[in-house]
């Protein structure tokens, strides 16, 4: 590839966040190791860019995984020899982290499917993308490098449509779309924050397409994938997703909800247990045969009780 003309930016930071090659500390170890070369020579992930510059990118072969295939039951919604899509069940950890060894999406994966792309690493073979553990539904996994790198790039490019569906507390007036900056808190280095002058952009869309009495069923568009987006903007915007733990949904306080119904939100939160939020709906291209491909997962049986509840609960209000 050629950088594009006037482009100054670090090499690490152009390879990741703009061409979507690999995560930032894949591009770095891919160039420290020399498999990918400026104009034919090894340079530092510091390398300062001008544009015009040839970039060849060398993918080597999978390391053989560190990790314990296991033998855990897997949704699977699509599947080729290219690519597979898996509905995750809420609770699950996509990859080991923090303490998590087992058990994880990318363990049952190693399990089910012995040939995944490796330019994820030990760590997320296959895994494009990801979700957090409390967040159930649709994600693609890759099964070779090829397929792997263009999915990759039309994250980047903004051609994977993915639509979830948040339950959260309040009910917004209007459709909107929230643009930001998100990066790390300041304040707490373990969660993600709305800032102003540092991090990445972040776009989210959403519409209401049920109100309840203290809570709003909406559909959300993700513009750009950065990490905890739609839990961080929906919290920013007064709407923090219902059962949150992290971003003020198990806290949420209104002055305008009476005690009785203050009483019902405590028990709909211990029914839901998770932050309310599902990816319902995941389209794009096939990188392989160029066909538009397009799938849906219903809401689990934990939301979908959560919202039957929340139904019941405003019908019984407007019998009053």
């Amino acid at each position: 590839m050629t950088v594009e003309s006037g482009t100054r930016e670090r090499i690490d930071r152009y390879l990741s966040e703009d061409k979507g090659i690999a995560t930032r500390a894949q591009v770095q170890r891919l160039l420290r190791s020399g498999h990918i070369l400026v104009d034919g020579r090894q340079v530092k992930p510091s390398y300062r860019t001008h544009g015009g510059e040839h970039v060849a990118v060398t993918i080597p072969d999978p390391e053989p995984a560190r990790m314990a295939a296991q033998s855990i039951p897997l949704d699977i919604v699509y599947e080729d020899r290219y690519l597979l899509v898996v509905d995750k069940p809420p609770g699950m950890v996509v990859h080991p982290g923090s303490g998590v060894r087992e058990g994880t999406l990318a363990n049952a994966l190693l399990g089910y499917c012995k040939d995944l792309s490796g330019i994820g690493g030990v760590i997320r073979p296959g895994i494009v993308h990801r979700l957090d553990k409390g967040t159930s539904g649709l994600l693609v996994v890759a099964k070779d490098d090829r397929t792997h790198l263009a999915l990759s790039e039309a994250l980047k490019a903004r051609e994977v449509k993915r639509t979830y569906e948040a339950v959260v507390w309040g009910v917004p007036r209007d459709a909107r779309t929230i643009e930001t900056l998100i990066g790390r808190s300041f304040r707490d280095r373990k969660k993600m924050a709305v800032l102003t002058r540092t991090g990445r952009t972040a776009i989210t869309s959403f519409k209401v397409i049920e109100e309840f009495d203290f809570a709003g069923r909406l559909e959300v568009r993700l513009e750009t994938g950065r990490t905890h987006q739609i839990r961080v903007h929906l919290a920013h915007v007064g709407h923090p997703v219902f059962g949150d733990p992290t971003y003020g949904g198990r806290r949420r306080k209104y002055g305008s909800l009476s005690s009785l119904k203050m009483e019902e939100a405590r028990g709909l939160l211990e029914l839901i247990g998770r932050q309310a939020l599902h990816a319902a709906r995941l389209s794009f291209v096939h990188p392989k045969t160029g066909r538009g491909m397009d799938f849906q997962a219903p809401v689990p049986q934990d939301m979908e009780r959560l919202l039957s509840a929340l139904r019941q609960g405003s019908a019984k209000g407007g019998e009053k």
